[in-house]
């Protein structure tokens, strides 16, 4: 296991191997930092210890027939994108890259996607990361390996380890190793734009087209684009003669607005990656908001708020919105169905929660998972209130 000192009050852990994982988490006394690749760290840790699980590395096993794969929590996000490539396969949640965003750098890691559920524009007809976990193994805060279905070290029945996991951004275990169910590459992706839109107007045909038959996988907007203008995009992927065919009828459904059909794939790829990686508000300057949210009522939570610039993905269902700095952005909403995260702006010199307080109910069940899971209380404490 390799001890490095960061700086005077800091230090940083990386076991190489499950059992010296176990080892740390069992035998600590005060409050570790949990990281992967540090590429998603924007919430804040009180911990002066780093527990990083970049040393346990690997892809464990790849059985493309099966679509399945198993590798260790701290293999980089890269090498596993890489190796499903190479076998004409994908990880279906298209999970973002959002260190332009936060201004970090670093790999990302596949336990650092499943513990904060990191899932891109395909969501809403795909489905989440948790969706394509299979199976996780995982240390507790009292330092025992627990994993999820056949044979277990400890018995955890009824609890659903993968949703548990998955979205809890380390305050109930370490992830040690995560199973994953992949999918092949289609043939072929189109995308059909249509500009001007007002975000009421888009949210309106972004929802038809998600009624449609034609099974969209990708339904966004940007009030101001590329070129500043307005453009909603429709995405849709398959085998070539269906995507055409599907195209060309979303195209007709909304021919009375400004209609065009992308049809180059690394256009789209590129365009879509745009989304994914909200490079919209890369570099720009006060805070971003993650607001998660009722399709239908995201034009007027974007009005309440006074956003300085926003983007829009999952058919308005997620709303990133670029405010002035120390703004409480929850303030400005109200009570809401839905919730909103601070991803990128200075939460501890405004006194400003991270995350979305939860209701009485939640939050207490939230904490009896806490103690059950880690009764010392020194995974990412904090973290998520």
């Amino acid at each position: 296991m390799t001890v490095v000192s960061q700086m005077p009050a800091v230090t940083a852990l990386s076991p190489s191997s499950e059992a010296e994982l176990a080892e740390v988490i069992g035998s600590a006394t005060s409050a570790l930092h949990i990281q992967g690749g540090g590429t998603r760290s924007f919430a804040s840790v009180a911990a002066d210890t780093v527990l990083n699980t970049g040393g346990l590395a690997g892809i464990s096993l790849y059985e493309p027939g099966a679509l399945t794969l198993v590798a260790q929590a701290g293999t980089k996000l890269s090498d596993i994108q890489e190796a499903l490539s190479a076998e004409g396969q994908r990880l279906a949640f298209e999970p973002a890259d959002i260190r332009g965003l936060v201004g970090v750098e670093g790999q990302s890691t596949i336990g650092g996607v499943i513990a904060t559920n990191a899932s891109g524009p395909r969501r809403i007809q795909a489905g989440a990361a948790r969706d394509f976990t299979l199976g996780v193994r995982f240390v507790d805060g009292k330092g025992t390996v627990l994993k999820n279905g056949g044979r277990v070290m400890k018995n955890v029945t009824g609890y659903d380890l993968v949703k548990l996991l998955s979205g809890s951004w380390g305050s109930l275990g370490v992830l040690s190793e995560v199973s994953l169910k992949t999918q092949p590459i289609p043939e072929t992706q189109a995308c059909v734009l249509i500009n001007g839109l007002s975000i009421l107007e888009a949210v309106q045909v972004m929802s038809q087209a998600l009624g449609s038959p034609y099974e969209l996988t990708g339904a966004a907007h940007a009030p101001a684009g590329v070129d500043g203008h307005p453009v909603t995009m429709l995405r849709i992927e398959g085998f070539e003669g269906s995507v055409s065919y599907r195209a060309s009828k979303l195209a007709e459904l909304f021919g009375t607005y400004d209609v065009s059909i992308e049809t180059d794939p690394a256009k789209v790829s590129k365009g879509w990656q745009w989304v994914r990686d909200v490079v919209l508000l890369q570099d720009q300057s006060g805070d971003v908001w993650r607001v998660s949210c009722k399709p239908s009522d995201a034009p007027d939570l974007i009005e309440k708020s006074g956003a300085q610039q926003s983007l829009l993905d999952w058919g308005g269902g997620l709303a990133w919105l670029r405010m002035p700095a120390g703004r409480d952005l929850r303030t400005a909403l109200g009570g809401f169905d839905g919730h909103a995260t601070l991803v990128k702006g200075e939460a501890a010199s405004a006194n400003l929660p991270q995350f979305h307080p939860q209701p009485p109910a939640l939050a207490t069940l939230s904490q009896a998972l806490r103690a059950k899971f880690d009764p010392k209380g020194i995974l990412n404490p904090g973290i998520m209130g």
